[in-house]
């Protein structure tokens, strides 16, 4: 009897302290439990509420784009410095990459944080579209809020380690240029992951859920064509147009689409397409993405796109270079961490949201279609979902860790439902008590996760096992030049 009354204790002080946080609804029984470890784990994320939510303020007023981020990475490093990490900064050539290291001895589980923003996305935590600044850059994919709980489950990893003499290490890794896919993919080249046991990750949604599924893999390349100048009305004869070979690349690629398998993707912008109309353009760039859901397909297809690129050189006279700036694979899934972490999601539970939050994801919600008067069933998620294997349409950095060690993801509620990726309505949302709800969640998440990694050895051989098991007929390889560092910039 007196075990029962104990574990029943337990289970409420588990799931109280997670749902205290968030709303006055506390949320609905649950099965799973927490062990004293992740409890204070938990608490520590709860108790610096208010330093967390000022972090995601700070990263989300920055707005710094990939590789640009500066004052973001500087903030992080700081915190982690302050409460006693060593950090190396300035990693694989690349000044806002850092890891910061607690702790000791096996295992070391890695925790990924994410702090670039995306250009022209500048919006006001407002229901209408109004930048903060003209131009400038904004968190469409609420990266504020995920730097924000890689470093609060850190924080609070550390404080279970302490408390309770945990053996292990723990590294939170700052990776710049999620969005265009750089950071973690020349880390990882720069051997950054190679003695890590699991990784962990998170994303900002529109639900909450272990990750299950896998992602798009991609390489993005520049192809520059040099051409002759000359007068484009007194003498075009004399002048080979470099836009020309772009424009004619880019309508082979097109008639190129009808014949890849449907799960690809390719686009391009071009970046440089000349100076004024009465010049030949001497030099024009477009750049592109190309993806597939297998690496081997992304491989195939771009070895077709740079044929284009020669026949489009061949048909203007001109000449090219290319340059690839990353090549990142598909996400390696792995059952035993997504079980974990579901488990971890329905112990602390979801948020609960406000009847003002409902009502603010309302109106976002009112500008993702034609016709306002739209309904959606749901405003906000608050509900855990099952993992699922469905595999994303977009891709990440993510996928080239997955390839070397076992590695397992969440996502969180934080911003409207139906939200599409990369707009001004995530920007709002992530901004707003809606996305720091959502961010303090994942925090608790992956400080409980890493936690349980510290604390059960069958769990990291379960891990190992599935990875190994998957990885069997696969092997990394990069279409990145050896010995190629990372960039300076990406535009």
């Amino acid at each position: 009897m007196g075990r029962i009354l104990l574990s029943s204790v337990i289970t409420i002080v588990c799931l109280g302290l997670g749902s205290w946080l968030f709303a006055a609804d506390k949320a609905a029984p649950s099965p799973f439990m927490l062990t004293p470890a992740q409890q204070s784990a938990v608490a520590d994320v709860a108790s610096r509420a208010d330093e967390l939510k000022s972090v995601n303020k700070a990263i989300w007023e920055y707005a710094e784009v990939g590789l640009q981020e500066h004052k973001s990475s500087a903030l992080l490093v700081e915190k982690l410095k302050t409460s006693g990490f060593d950090v190396q900064t300035g990693v694989a050539n690349m000044p806002t990459a850092f890891v910061a290291s607690y702790g000791s001895g096996q295992p070391i589980i890695g925790i990924l944080a994410e702090y670039d923003a995306l250009p022209d996305l500048s919006q006001k935590v407002d229901a209408i579209r109004e930048p903060v600044v003209a131009g400038g850059a904004g968190h469409g994919c609420g990266h504020s809020g995920l730097g924000t709980a890689a470093l609060g489950a850190a924080l609070a990893a550390k404080k279970a380690i302490d408390e309770h003499k945990l053996r292990g290490t723990i590294r939170l890794y700052g990776t710049p240029a999620e969005e265009t896919l750089i950071g973690k993919v020349y880390m990882l080249l720069d051997s950054q992951f190679n003695d890590l046991d699991v990784c962990l990750h998170w994303h900002p949604s529109d639900h909450n859920g272990a990750q299950g599924g896998s992602s798009k893999a991609i390489v993005s390349a520049k192809f520059t064509f040099h051409g002759l100048p000359a007068h484009a009305s007194a003498s075009p004869q004399a002048g080979r147009s470099a836009l020309d070979a772009v424009e004619l690349m880019n309508v082979g690629v097109n008639y190129m689409r009808e014949h890849v398998k449907e799960d690809s993707r390719i686009h391009y912008v071009v970046t440089n397409g000349g100076g004024q109309p009465n010049v030949v353009p001497p030099e024009a760039t477009v750049w592109y993405f190309i993806r597939a859901d297998k690496h081997q397909d992304v491989e195939a297809n771009f070895a077709w796109v740079q044929d284009i690129a020669r026949g489009a050189a061949l048909m203007t006279k001109t000449t090219f270079d290319m340059h690839i700036d990353t090549d990142c694979h598909e996400v390696i899934a792995n059952t035993p961490l997504a079980e974990a972490i579901n488990a971890n999601l329905r112990a602390i539970g979801p948020p609960k949201f406000s009847h003002e939050e409902h009502a603010f994801a309302q109106r976002i919600q009112q500008t993702l279609s034609d016709h306002p008067e739209q309904t959606f069933k749901v405003a906000l998620n608050e509900e855990v979902r099952n993992p699922s294997s469905v595999a994303s349409t977009g891709s990440t950095d993510v996928g080239d860790i997955s390839w070397k060690v076992p590695t397992g993801g969440l996502r969180t509620t934080c911003f409207a439902k139906g939200n599409p990726g990369h707009s001004w309505q995530n920007v709002a949302c992530i901004g707003s008590s809606i996305g720091e709800k959502g961010t303090l969640y994942a925090a608790q998440v992956l400080a409980a996760t890493t936690v349980q990694l510290l604390q059960d050895p069958d769990l990291l051989l379960a891990a190992r096992a599935d990875f190994a098991k998957r990885m069997k007929d696969r092997e990394y390889t990069t279409l990145i030049p050896q010995g190629q560092k990372a960039p300076n910039a990406i535009r």
